[in-house]
């Protein structure tokens, strides 16, 4: 994916926790900056399908060792 520069603004304590971190992993601070945008536009996502999802039959109380050990031999 080719990358299109921007301006961000970012307050001078969050940028030395960026910077700390870049020389930690040995990486440019703006690897840092990038991760932080993709995980960011990840987690406010909408997926235009429901899930599909296996639904089982049960109360939903947690089973113990016995109800699992009877479901699965």
């Amino acid at each position: 994916m080719s990358g299109r520069r921007t301006n961000v603004y970012a307050d001078a304590a969050h940028l030395e926790l960026i910077r700390a971190a870049a020389r930690r992993r040995g990486v440019p601070a703006a690897e840092i900056i990038r991760e932080g945008i993709h995980l960011a536009a990840l987690s406010y996502r909408v997926w235009d399908e429901r899930l599909d999802w296996p639904t089982f039959a049960g109360g939903g109380a947690p089973a113990d060792s016995a109800a699992v050990s009877d479901a699965f031999g």
